[in-house]
């Protein structure tokens, strides 16, 4: 059956955080929860595993490393032994985990702006943070030279979004190997989230697994991986970490002990058909997402930089001079993610995965909410 993206679905009796967050005059385009229905394949697999009725504590499924192994090597021609993988029910999880692989007294080094719970993982493990704003002007790289002067003894671990979110960067090859070089440099860890490698925009830009094209520092990387955001089941928590050094990996499990819970048999079965997935599914929502994205776009111009990956815009508000900014835009019927929550007061990230009817109203009425404050 062909995906029907145009299709708009109420949300609005499944306790959805996305929708439940704003009155219902508010349309919400602010978590990275797109509005598309999960595609068949998985809701079907969900379906089989149901005609069991007994949903109790589940082991991983024997078959699930092959599946997450087939697709790395599917996707990004990287080749990972079996032992390197583990299970956590999602990324932010094993963000906080890995921050507490770290000793007493270590700082975590985090360029900004970045996914907002990448700002609370030092706090949760009673570490510092050192947060290096990226280059602006030069469309959102690393600041390599003002990382370098702000590292302190003190910093053993660097944390990074691979699609960067919420700027919509997709980091070339060159940029990795300088981030390569100055990992190796101060002899950090490398953890990178890599949860959007599947959403890349732009033609001209492919998704490089850091572990996969740095080989000389593959035994100091972290990298986390999940299929829930491509697939919309991010209510399905299911990620993998690839840690290939032994004794990294060991201390990341022995601080998952008594934190994290299983994952459940449904968000197994889920996770693991959409690795299989060999179909055109995941072809036909870039292809959508690529259209909603000229809409936003055409509908912006400037204010929205250019989008290479996630389906998530970064838009300047620098001018409005907004104290609220979710405030005011919800005033005017659009529910955003102010800039602040990520380290960019100045900015708001809109995410443009939903039917374009959805879209097209959630412009018009950002414009108006735009327009409104540059006339107050």
């Amino acid at each position: 059956m062909q995906p029907d993206f145009d299709r708009v679905l109420d949300r609005s009796a499944t306790y959805s955080t996305k929708w439940n967050k704003f009155d219902s005059d508010v349309l919400p385009f602010w978590v990275a929860d797109m509005d598309f229905a999960a595609p068949d394949f998985i809701l079907d697999a969900i379906r089989e595993r149901l005609a069991h009725p007994i949903l109790g504590y589940t082991e991983q499924p024997k078959t699930l490393n092959c599946a997450f192994r087939t697709w790395l090597a599917h996707h990004f021609a990287w080749e990972v032994p079996e032992e390197w993988i583990v299970w956590v029910p999602g990324v932010v999880p094993m963000l906080n985990l890995a921050a507490r692989c770290n000793a007493p007294g270590s700082s975590l080094l985090i360029p900004t702006p970045v996914y907002h719970p990448f700002l609370g993982v030092a706090a949760h493990a009673g570490l510092d943070h050192i947060l290096v704003p990226m280059r602006e002007k030069e469309g959102w790289r690393m600041d390599f030279p003002a990382m370098a002067a702000a590292l302190t003894p003190a910093t053993t671990m660097m944390m990074i979004c691979n699609p960067q979110n919420p700027t919509g960067r997709c980091y070339s090859a060159e940029e990795l190997a300088q981030l390569a070089e100055f990992v190796q440099q101060h002899n950090l860890v490398l953890v990178s989230d890599e949860i959007h490698c599947n959403i890349i925009m732009q033609d001209h830009c492919q998704h490089l697994p850091v572990a996969a094209c740095q080989t000389a520092i593959i035994q100091q990387t972290i990298s986390l991986f999940a299929a829930t955001k491509v697939y919309n089941i991010p209510g399905l928590s299911c990620a993998a970490a690839v840690i290939p050094d032994a004794a990294l990996r060991s201390r990341f499990m022995h601080e998952r002990a008594g934190l994290t819970p299983g994952i459940g048999p449904l968000a197994y079965v889920a996770s693991e058909a959409a690795f299989n997935d060999r179909s055109a599914w995941m072809p036909r929502l870039l292809d959508y997402l690529r259209d909603n994205l000229t809409l936003v776009q055409a509908a912006l111009g400037d204010r929205v930089g250019p989008v290479e990956a996630t389906y998530l815009a970064w838009i300047s508000i620098a001018d409005l001079n907004l104290d609220d900014a979710e405030a005011h835009f919800a005033s005017h019927g659009v529910g955003i993610s102010p800039g602040a929550q990520f380290g960019a007061p100045e900015y708001i990230r809109f995410n443009f995965g939903c039917p374009k009817r959805l879209l097209t109203e959630g412009l018009n009425r950002l414009n108006t909410a735009i327009s409104a404050a540059l006339e107050a």
